[in-house]
């Protein structure tokens, strides 16, 4: 037997103003895109922003459904309308943030496993590493590519 230790590197900002000016644009949409999700079962409004490869931003939220679980989560939500309408184009950066409680949550937000998979099998298509950017309001965490938020991902001959 051996043993293979996986280890991932996370930037860690305390204050907003550390980053580039388009994380920070990224941060202010994805907060403001939580206005208009559809959490009436969670309470938990997420939003995220997307930069694409071709300087367009998108958009999107949580939208629930009390038929669970066909609702969709916020990052689902806007690769899949960017993928949609910009097919082929790599998304450069993605960030997300999240409101709760009349206020945004302290601590990060990190994808769900379901939208790791999604956000893989685009970098994986695009050929692209998608940087993440995670908001909480006592720190910013920043990843270089899903694949250090999915280091052991499910592959087929089409998704490697």
């Amino acid at each position: 037997m051996k043993i293979e230790e996986l280890k991932i590197s996370v930037r860690v900002y305390d204050d907003a103003r550390e980053l580039p000016d388009d994380s920070r644009m990224l941060i202010e949409m994805a907060k403001e895109a939580t206005e208009n999700a559809w959490a009436p079962y969670s309470k938990f409004k997420v939003g995220v922003a997307l930069l694409l490869g071709n300087g367009k931003i998108i958009t999107g939220n949580n939208q629930e459904n009390v038929a669970f679980p066909s609702g969709l989560c916020a990052e689902r939500v806007a690769l899949f309308y960017a993928g949609s309408q910009y097919p082929g184009i790599p998304v450069h950066k993605i960030a997300l943030a999240a409101y709760a409680d009349d206020k945004f949550v302290e601590r990060n937000v990190y994808p769900c496993g379901d939208c790791r998979q999604v956000l893989l099998e685009h970098e994986n298509r695009v050929n692209h590493p998608v940087e993440i950017i995670m908001y909480g309001t006592k720190e910013i965490k920043v990843l270089s590519s899903v694949r250090d938020l999915l280091p052991l991902p499910f592959m087929n001959d089409l998704t490697s």
